[in-house]
């Protein structure tokens, strides 16, 4: 994949610019699970959810038909849906929002949009893994890695800074149009300030890295050969040996303790505050936190249970191993400050 040109750039900054504020107009083409035949709607669930159907549809389905309890999922990018939320304010049609990272949560929670959870839920993980205000509950662990081709790679970093230096020129691939990398930036900019931030990322431009949507693309180009590593998230090693239905050239690596490249981010779940149907929302969450549904989210999404800690994917060090930044994710909401960074190092 080539470096964008300046011109790709500009389109793209010029696009984000005008999403930049979650309040900001968005009009969002949502698909739905349609359910067969009548329907009672003063009880069907709406549900906005930015995981994406073939990683959680399945797990719908079955509460469905173990509770009842009809849904309607209106699937969307978290960021996106955060937005539409906080457009429709008080006249929300939704009754729980389910992002794929703490950020697009995090905003909504800081618009008082999402209701107060019982300790019940609440408690099923740990601190980390829960809203300070008590609105929202993790569902997955999701841990940043460099992913590296270890025949091409003999000296990993131990750090992030490191891919910097004159060895990664070319030899790197990033995604920073996605979700995960801005929540990585956003957490650097917590503990190191903005400058500091910007001067890395400038570093990291100089080096000349590849740019990519998405992070699976950039586990293809390492098993390829087009690169030698890339930041992403941990499962996606899983995930493209499954699509190619091989095992890949290509391994994770953590980064030394406290490292900003270890940062542990979340999927997670919140009741939407205007909604009239709380008990039959909290029903879903405590569903989603159960031990069995735990279990389905690590062996066949590759993501870290929340819950039991005991719980991984194969072949990966226990999430309490995982020597992860003293950042919160509730620190993760500011995506407006970041993409602005973003923009102006040139990688938007």
């Amino acid at each position: 994949m080539r470096n964008r040109s300046s011109a790709l750039r500009k389109s793209l900054s010029k696009s984000l610019l005008k999403s930049l504020a979650l309040l900001g107009a968005l009009t969002l083409t949502f698909s739905l699970i349609a359910c067969s035949g009548s329907r009672d709607e003063s009880s069907t669930l709406v549900i906005y959810s930015g995981r994406t159907a073939e990683y959680i549809a399945s797990v719908f389905e079955d509460f469905t038909a173990t509770t009842g309890i009809e849904l309607d999922v209106r699937y969307g990018d978290s960021a996106a849906l955060a937005a539409q939320i906080l457009e429709e304010g008080e006249n929300s049609p939704a009754d729980l929002f389910i992002s794929q990272d703490a950020g697009a949560l995090g905003a909504v929670s800081g618009a008082g949009l999402l209701a107060n959870l019982p300790d019940t839920l609440l408690n099923e993980v740990g601190e980390y893994f829960r809203s300070s205000k008590s609105d929202w509950v993790a569902l997955t662990g999701r841990v940043r890695i460099l992913a590296y081709a270890p025949d091409r790679v003999s000296a990993l970093p131990a750090s992030v800074d490191d891919l910097v230096n004159p060895e990664w020129k070319g030899r790197l691939g990033i995604a920073p149009t996605n979700a995960s990398f801005q929540a990585f930036v956003t957490a650097m900019i917590e503990m190191r300030g903005e400058a500091a931030t910007e001067k890395w990322l400038r570093g990291i431009v100089a080096n000349s890295p590849k740019y990519f949507e998405k992070n699976s693309l950039i586990v293809e180009a390492i098993d390829s050969g087009e690169i030698d590593a890339g930041l992403v998230n941990h499962y996606y090693i899983y995930e493209v040996s499954e699509e190619l239905g091989r095992k890949i050239n290509v391994e994770n690596h953590y980064f030394k303790a406290g490292d900003v490249g270890n940062l542990v981010n979340a999927s997670g779940v919140g009741i939407v505050r205007m909604s009239k149907k709380q008990e039959v929302a909290k029903q879903l969450v405590e569903y989603l936190l159960s031990k069995e549904v735990q279990e389905r989210f690590v062996a066949e999404v590759h993501e870290y249970s929340v819950v039991d800690p005991s719980l991984k994917p194969d072949g990966l060090i226990a999430l309490s191993e995982v020597q992860a930044p003293n950042v919160k994710l509730t620190d993760l909401a500011d995506l407006q400050r970041t993409q602005r960074l973003l923009i102006k190092v040139g990688l938007l």
